[in-house]
């Protein structure tokens, strides 16, 4: 192992002779102040604070009136000044000090606004994620129709709350005020209506009139996440089999669960989806 240099020595063991009280080696001022002889060594490189006294050796030695130097730089440093403004603030009148101190406190003044900001669309997240959209019950029942539940989207929360798709729906939903909702809900019924429409018109699964409202009933899964072919034909199951969903759409037309559910997988068919086979992705 090989010997440590002289400065080693000095800075791990101390002097040949005893040090006066004020003056320090730069490892004892670092132990003192908490900060690292390497950025000892960089502020006496730019000039910020440097060891005014030599020892008998030639080592540099920090004198008390260094150390209280350094401190300052500490507390300035602490509060984001950068290390090139110190030290004008240290040497200069104070009223150039004042000016640095005064745009340092209106950076901080920013900082805190948008750390406020971000912390606000964190809490609106939050909630997102654990009861869906951003409106009081008597809110969503105005936009969604009498009969909603405004459980519903905690109960999908504890089902789903753990899948990239509610995820994105919380996301989405976070920022999204009552009159995008209206319009939302707007465009979920027109949706609706024509999907009635066409049920009763017996259009048929694969022709160009039911492809596009199936694609157009993908779409507006948008709203809330991004839907492949193989995920719309999951949800296709779901209207057709659960039977809170089919209740919903027989309701708006006979037959139209499982109607909707036909276009979806012969739509997804031919995209390249085994609807027999389609999981969720």
């Amino acid at each position: 192992m090989p010997k440590p240099n002289t400065c080693e020595r000095w800075e791990s063991t101390g002097p040949m002779h005893p040090l006066p009280d004020d003056e320090l080696t730069v490892g004892a001022v670092a132990a003192r102040l908490g900060v690292t002889v390497r950025a000892l060594h960089h502020w006496d490189a730019i000039g910020l604070v440097c060891p005014s006294e030599r020892s008998e050796a030639g080592y540099r030695l920090y004198t008390a009136a260094d150390v209280a130097r350094a401190h300052r730089v500490l507390i300035y440093r602490e509060l984001g000044v950068p290390l090139t403004d110190i030290g004008p603030m240290l040497d200069t009148p104070g009223s150039d000090a004042l000016g640095v101190l005064r745009r340092q406190r209106d950076q901080i003044r920013e900082r805190v606004a948008e750390l406020e900001s971000t912390g606000a669309a964190l809490d609106r997240l939050i909630r997102a994620r654990e009861s869906g959209p951003l409106l009081s019950a008597a809110e969503q029942r105005e936009i969604f129709g009498p009969e909603w539940e405004p459980d519903h989207v905690a109960r999908a929360g504890q089902r789903w709350g753990e899948t990239a798709q509610w995820a994105q729906y919380a996301e989405r939903a976070a920022d999204r005020t009552p009159d995008q909702w209206r319009a939302v809900a707007a465009a979920l019924d027109e949706l609706h209506a024509a999907l009635a429409a066409a049920c009763r018109a017996g259009a048929t699964p694969g022709s160009p009139e039911a492809d596009a409202l199936a694609e157009r009933h993908r779409a507006s899964m948008a709203v809330y996440f991004d839907c492949s072919h193989a995920m719309q034909v999951c949800l296709g199951r779901t209207y057709a089999e659960e039977p809170g969903y089919r209740a919903f759409y027989d309701g708006l037309a006979p037959g139209l669960a499982g109607w909707l559910r036909a276009i979806i997988d012969a739509n997804a068919g031919a995209h390249g989806v085994d609807p027999d086979t389609a999981t969720w992705d």
